[in-house]
């Protein structure tokens, strides 16, 4: 992927919400945010920033030229439509890290004294917001390194059968169906790698012990019910930090009202560190029962996981 950048055109501060920001020669990036600004503070709107891309498109709706800092933004950039950007995304350059933490905002219309000044407000639609990572000063003409965040997913398959060549593997391919889209649908980059192994503990608890130092999602299809051969609750359940029962136990319910035997699966799902893991059943059906409902749930505990408070 080709380097992209972005230019800072302009730095700016207020010292109340709800109002517009004035150019300064220079901010001071901390902690909380920009120093001396009204919205910074330990949360995770710390800094708010605005392509001039969208800003010209704004501008001419309102039919007048528009100051930089008007729609409220700490920092105007050119390069780079911000909007497009996603959450743990990151800007940097030697001396300052900036991470995305959310797209856009509530517009509070005739309460906001931007919306009656300027009679529309970009910022709601495709400012973006961020936190300081490492901080520093940042000034007129300083230029940021854009790194999107790579999500990183491994999908296992259990199955002595298909390990062996004994039979195509159906579901792996079927939980990589739904985490792509759930990927783009987000506009999050994304790796995949698919993996079949047999129903062996050693070999599973290996891969798990390896991969929440490098995966931020695992998925394993199979070994989630009773038989003597279904061993991948039993070998993942007792690494976990955190289990996260009520997505499992509420899947089991819902789908277990007209299947009964759904309600036989052990599958859990959980945290390693910063690694999510979900263990789903091996049948085509079920993984598509589970995706469906993991994947609505799956943005917020990606930013519950890396505390951003995006409710």
């Amino acid at each position: 992927m080709a380097t992209k950048t972005i230019k800072v055109l302009s730095t700016n501060v207020s010292i109340e919400k709800g109002t517009v920001k004035k150019p300064v020669d220079v901010i001071e990036l901390c902690g909380i945010g920009v120093e001396g600004d009204a919205h910074s503070g330990s949360w995770h709107r710390q800094v708010s920033m605005l392509g001039v891309e969208s800003f010209n498109k704004f501008a001419k709706q309102a039919g007048r030229e528009i100051a930089y800092g008007e729609f409220a933004e700490n920092i105007t950039t050119e390069g780079l439509e911000l909007f497009k950007t996603a959450p743990l995304d990151r800007f940097s350059n030697k001396d300052i890290e900036l991470e995305v933490t959310q797209i856009g905002k509530e517009c509070h219309g005739d309460s906001c004294a931007i919306f009656r000044e300027v009679g529309n407000c970009v910022m709601p639609k495709e400012g973006i917001f961020v936190r300081v990572i490492r901080g520093g000063k940042l000034k007129e003409g300083d230029v940021l390194e854009y790194k999107p965040r790579i999500h990183k997913t491994l999908i296992i398959t259990l199955s002595d059968r298909a390990s062996k060549g004994e039979y195509e593997d159906r579901s792996g391919p079927k939980v990589r169906e739904a985490i792509t889209t759930f990927f783009e649908m987000n506009k999050f980059h994304y790796e995949i790698e698919n993996v079949i192994i047999p129903d062996d503990e050693a070999e599973l608890k290996k891969l798990i012990s390896d991969a929440y130092q490098k995966y931020d999602f695992v998925f394993t299809t199979g070994g989630t019910g009773i038989g003597p051969r279904d061993i991948t609750v039993d070998v993942i359940q007792p690494l976990l930090d955190k289990e996260i029962p009520g997505i499992m136990d509420m899947i089991r319910m819902k789908y277990g009202m007209e299947k009964p035997n759904a309600l036989i699966s052990r599958s859990v799902a959980g945290i390693i560190d910063q690694t999510m893991i979900f263990t789903l059943p091996g049948s085509v059906r079920a993984v598509n029962e589970y995706m469906s409902e993991i994947t609505r749930v799956l943005r917020h505990l990606l930013l519950m996981l890396h505390s951003i408070d995006a409710h």
